[in-house]
């Protein structure tokens, strides 16, 4: 990893839009800070397109896509994304309804298993907004032991789903799509960017095992401080780190990119 003072100017003109984590990256211990608001619309105002690539339910993504600076919101890892058209805000869910309501029963049984092999595991309390998958808290409002966290995961590959693990959850589902190919699709879909060159027009910044698809998948990616405890679970590091961890990061990060444009100019 660079630090990311060493971005170059030609680099940071290139980019059309920034995808970007929300917990550990742009929130900071869950809270937005107002250096962290204040770079999204520095960002946007600069005329960059902004989209929320978040482990966060489709609920939030809706909330999101309304009151912040965004394009639209991909949430649920990949699986379901929220669009602005105009005043409105409309969520996207490939799954027909008998597909999505078979897969959320599937879930609920796993739930229940995991309910009697580790009864120490809660569900995050965001869980009633998601649809395609669902979370336990190992790091938000309680700290879950990692033998633990090894004891859910292996239920969940059991059970034929995917974990996917965040700083602050451990998500099961039976869904395929991970955080870049969901990004990649609203880039097409909403934002009539090709797949191969959303890799090198759009930006991603993000902190944890999560983000490990964005960060292999496209050329320019930042990771905030904080990412260095999460390297080994990373097979590809972001290739730019901040010097500060989360919101600040972020913030850092923007005005690094911001300042690389201008001079480019």
């Amino acid at each position: 990893m660079r630090p990311v003072r060493l971005l170059h100017r030609d680099e940071a003109r290139a980019i059309r839009g920034v995808l970007f984590d929300l917990d550990d990256t742009v929130l900071t211990a869950g809270v937005l800070t107002r250096a962290s608001y204040d770079a999204l619309w520095d960002l946007h105002d600069a005329g960059l397109a902004l989209v929320a690539v978040t482990g966060r339910p489709s609920s939030w993504g809706l909330l999101l896509t309304r009151q912040w600076p965004l394009a639209g919101c991909v949430t649920e890892n990949g699986a379901i994304y929220s669009v602005r058209a105009g005043a409105e805000v409309i969520l996207r869910d490939p799954c027909d309804g008998a597909e999505r309501s078979a897969r959320r029963a599937r879930l609920a049984q796993l739930v229940d298993r995991v309910r009697h092999l580790v009864p120490e595991a809660r569900l995050a309390d965001d869980d009633d907004g998601r649809r395609s998958d669902v979370a336990w808290d190992i790091a938000e409002r309680m700290q879950l032991p990692r033998e633990q966290v090894r004891v859910i995961k292996a239920e969940i590959e059991a059970a034929g789903a995917r974990p996917m693990q965040s700083s602050v959850h451990l998500h099961a589902s039976f869904d395929v799509d991970d955080k870049a190919s969901g990004a990649l699709a609203f880039c097409a879909r909403e934002l009539q960017c090709d797949p191969a060159s959303a890799l090198v027009s759009f930006a991603y910044v993000g902190d944890s095992a999560n983000d490990a698809a964005c960060f292999g998948a496209f050329r320019t990616t930042f990771g905030v401080a904080n990412v260095r405890a999460h390297l080994g679970a990373l097979t590809v590091p972001p290739r730019y780190v901040s010097t500060k961890t989360m919101g600040a990061g972020f913030a850092e990060i923007a005005r690094e990119l911001l300042t690389k444009r201008q001079a480019s100019t």
